[in-house]
């Protein structure tokens, strides 16, 4: 090859990096990326939360993906293995319904790509702070229990039948069966879902609708905070990196266009 060719040729001493690799054909693929690439997309900025969930975006479109036409049914469906991983209920209602999905709001991608979520370790009934992350092939053997479940003060399982999830099913078994317990009941949606007050009572076309729709406000002029809320707002506002954050905790003086004196 050329870069053997000129290996043999050159003097070893004045040898650069440049000297031996080309660098236009990897330049020209990055700039093909952020350039034209259907995945390369320009940030929605409409309010905080856009930006946190677009940057949460999973998609199956794009290169090497599949396309809108020819996605049947059973691609777009909400599938078992989505628990803790993809939120099942933020997607487009478009033709890109169920292609474009959300992060759930714990899920993390592992070395090899495959999507993890968090669980607790039981053991004999005991509830442990151990947390293990798994992906849905690790988790389909174990005896997952809900968040929910009810404890003592020593955190064991006090109920004499679980609700559990087993080899993709729900089921219920005793508190000596279970091998892991959920982190959190809002581990199974994203972050715009788990931001509806009582989610857990909606129907799920209009939490959808709401999700997609918190995305969509624009900023008041005078801002008024809302009577209710989840306690997932702070982290909305902090993550998705607009606002500014005090070192530490003071009382704000005064606030300029230019500056905020605590």
């Amino acid at each position: 090859t050329r870069g053997q060719e000129r290996l043999s040729m050159a003097e070893s001493e004045g040898l650069m990096p440049q000297d031996l690799i080309n660098a236009k054909p990897v330049a020209a693929a990055v700039k093909e990326f952020f350039g034209s690439s259907q995945l390369s997309q320009f940030m929605d900025q409409n309010n905080p939360l856009s930006e946190i969930t677009h940057k949460r975006r999973v998609s199956a479109l794009g290169p090497g993906g599949l396309t809108r036409e020819r996605a049947g049914f059973e691609v777009r469906d909400v599938h078992p293995t989505h628990y803790g991983r993809v939120c099942p209920i933020e997607t487009p209602e478009g033709p890109n319904i169920g292609l474009i999905n959300s992060l759930a709001a714990y899920a993390r991608t592992n070395q090899y790509g495959f999507l993890e979520s968090p669980y607790r370790v039981v053991k004999e009934g005991l509830v442990t702070d151990e947390i293990v992350f798994l992906s849905a092939i690790e988790e389909a053997d174990h005896v997952i229990a809900q968040a929910s479940a009810a404890m003592n003060d020593k955190q064991e399982l006090i109920d004499e039948l679980v609700a559990v999830r087993h080899l993709n099913e729900f089921t219920v078994k005793a508190p000596a069966d279970v091998t892991l317990m959920d982190v959190s009941p809002k581990q199974v949606v994203s972050v715009a879902a788990s931001l509806i007050p009582f989610l857990e009572h909606d129907d799920a076309n209009r939490a959808l609708m709401g999700s997609n729709m918190q995305r969509q406000a624009v900023p008041t002029l005078r801002a008024d905070k809302p009577l209710v809320g989840t306690g997932m707002e702070r982290n909305v506002a902090r993550d998705s990196g607009v606002c500014v954050v005090a070192r530490r905790g003071g009382v704000i003086d005064s606030v300029d266009a230019s500056r905020i004196v605590v």
